[in-house]
């Protein structure tokens, strides 16, 4: 599996303090099957993204894995004025592996009243944005029709494992499953932070997708669209996006990495 959400270096954010935090993190990932994790720290008002000393803590935990973990960098982008001016500037620094896919996380405060042209912007530079755990906001719980906008302008989302498990309470999990049963998702990721409240796992979700949409619905998921976004390609499976009381159906494009 792919996980291209997760706050796995250390000193950077809320996620781990220490390398040997960072290293534990990242045996539990792979015990847990994940192959690939991009490693995302917030780039917000809180924490400062730093660029440069992502891939230099990246390039230090590769080390210690001897190619048994492919390991990536990116960042938890949150909209504001000098984040916007900074991507626009320098796209693929905060893009997953340095390619064109950019996680989003909205405040669960406010939407600003210019975050649509904020994101045309971004489109326009090249990136190609995925909205990460709408299940979890409130505010973008209760507007579907802008995350249907979004679908329709060619935004993805991406929901987390631990809410489809029920692990962040049941509106976020009712959420989860129903952005997943109209075939609103193109990825599930761990969003981890540690080991024990925000583990870096992914298979017990991959279990129930599997079992709610499908094997194939699954692997694309938590594998062949991670990995497209890793690659910087076109996503091999893009659902048609439904309303809340009309099945799903699926448009599959077939690429081969």
């Amino acid at each position: 599996m792919v996980d291209i959400h997760c706050h796995l270096l250390p000193g950077l954010d809320d996620g781990p303090e220490s390398m040997e935090e960072s290293v534990e993190m990242a045996e539990m990932a792979l015990a847990d099957g994940i192959t690939h994790i991009a490693a995302t720290p917030h780039a917000n008002d809180t924490y400062s993204f730093d660029g440069g000393r992502s891939l230099a803590l990246c390039g230090e935990l590769a080390a210690r894995f001897d190619g048994r973990l492919h390991l990536a960098t990116g960042c938890d982008f949150h909209l504001s004025y000098e984040n916007v001016e900074a991507a626009c500037a320098s796209p693929q620094l905060f893009a997953l592996n340095q390619k064109q896919y950019l996680l989003l996380e909205f405040a669960d405060f406010a939407l600003p009243p210019s975050l649509d042209q904020a994101l045309v912007r971004l489109q326009q530079v090249g990136l190609k944005l995925i909205v990460t755990h709408p299940e979890r906001n409130p505010l973008l719980r209760n507007a579907p029709e802008r995350l249907r906008r979004w679908l329709d302008a060619g935004c993805y989302l991406q929901i987390t494992a631990l809410s489809l498990t029920g692990r962040f309470g049941p509106q976020a999990e009712r959420a989860a499953l129903e952005y997943l049963d109209r075939g609103w998702a193109h990825f599930v990721a761990s969003d981890a932070h540690n080991v024990d409240r925000r583990p870096p796992r992914l298979r017990q979700a991959y279990d129930l997708v599997a079992a709610r949409r499908g094997p194939q619905v699954a692997k694309a998921l938590f594998n062949d669209n991670p990995l497209g976004a890793w690659q910087g390609v076109p996503l091999p499976w893009v659902p048609e996006p439904a309303d809340a009381a009309a099945p799903s159906t699926t448009r599959r494009r077939f690429f081969f990495f």
